[in-house]
């Protein structure tokens, strides 16, 4: 059984949220073993000098690497990421537990994005898309996706 890692900036505080995650990772039970881990995400003033946005980057990047297991597949979330289908992704998912990969850990920045030394663990930079979402929403969208990839991975139908 593959594990699932999600590693998150900030603390999610929506109730619409907390229980849609609540529901996908429930359902993703039966396929993988699942993991959220929030890190702390560092104050940030509405305006920033680029050098202050590159510490604050820096030090949750700091977080989030203390969190990847060694033996992980890392997947960051980033904008200039490689879009995939769903069933795209989950050939590639399928692939790394063919070949061993059992841990795989997805990976979504605070709301200025990834630190470099994260996004350079990454084995993998994913797209949702172009369009920038909120991170707290990101969460509920990718834990949706990975519970239909292990549905398309196992051709079963998929329940709305």
């Amino acid at each position: 059984m593959q594990t699932i890692q999600i590693i998150a900036v900030g603390k999610l505080k929506e109730a619409y949220l907390v229980q849609g995650i609540a529901e996908y990772t429930k359902r993703l039970g039966a396929y993988a073993k699942v993991q959220i881990v929030e890190v702390p995400d560092e104050r940030a003033p509405d305006s920033m000098s680029a050098a202050e946005e590159a510490l604050v980057r820096q030090r949750e990047g700091e977080r989030i690497l203390a969190q990847i297991k060694s033996d992980a597949y890392v997947v960051a979330l980033a904008l200039d990421g490689m879009p995939l289908t769903s069933e795209e992704l989950a050939r590639h998912v399928e692939g790394l537990a063919t070949y061993g990969r059992s841990h795989v850990a997805f990976v979504i920045g605070g709301s200025l994005g990834l630190a470099p030394a994260v996004l350079a663990r990454a084995e993998l930079k994913l797209a949702f898309g172009r369009m920038t979402l909120p991170h707290q929403l990101m969460r509920l969208v990718l834990v949706e996706q990975i519970y239909r990839v292990f549905k398309i991975i196992r051709k079963e139908p998929y329940h709305k």
